[in-house]
């Protein structure tokens, strides 16, 4: 096993380098939920083709990006947010990292231009898994768990280079990791 952090909500998931599932190649999930019915998640730098006014038309600042949040539900939208002032009743997950809140509210705030893509992250759909197979999964070597990393990466990370910058503040021991190819055959 390539580490022993136990996942918990508020922590991070990051797939290993070589991973072929298109769904989570170079991933960066953040957990919302690690219980005995299930876990739950969202790929954090997965950025879609559409922007929140796409998805929903009657929010008039249409700028922000919509990430695909996981192969689960994909037509459903979640969020995350660091502006717990702004927006009632999210759930902390970690270190001012909200999940969820007031979404009337939050498309009020949107639309006058008083959220942007530096507080809050939308995503179209979930990851998920039961806590048996997520951590077959992770005595396999298919994912890397953290959770100690700078919550400001998840919101002003170049999506690209979010995975790498994860791997890279895990330490010296993971650091190596960032440099693989996504295809080991070009090695």
């Amino acid at each position: 096993m390539l580490n022993s952090v136990t996942p918990t909500a508020g922590g991070l998931l990051i797939s290993e380098p070589f991973m072929m599932d298109p769904n989570f190649k170079r991933s960066v999930i953040l957990l919302t939920e690690y219980a005995d019915i299930g876990v739950m998640g969202f790929i954090l730098n997965h950025q879609s083709d559409y922007l929140l006014g796409d998805v929903l038309p009657d929010v008039s600042y249409s700028e922000i990006p919509v990430f695909t949040g996981g192969p689960v539900a994909a037509n459903t939208l979640h969020f995350i947010h660091r502006a717990p002032e702004k927006i009632e009743g999210g759930i902390e997950l970690t270190d001012g990292i909200y999940w969820g809140g007031d979404f009337e509210q939050v498309k009020e705030l949107v639309s006058s231009y008083q959220l942007n893509e530096t507080e809050i992250k939308f995503f179209m759909g979930y990851s998920g898994w039961t806590p048996e197979q997520l951590s077959g999964e992770i005595q396999e070597n298919s994912w890397l768990v953290t959770d100690k990393f700078n919550s400001e990466m998840l919101f002003n990370s170049n999506d690209q280079q979010m995975w790498k910058q994860v791997i890279i503040s895990m330490g010296q021991r993971f650091a190596h990791i960032a440099n693989f190819p996504e295809n080991p055959q070009l090695n």
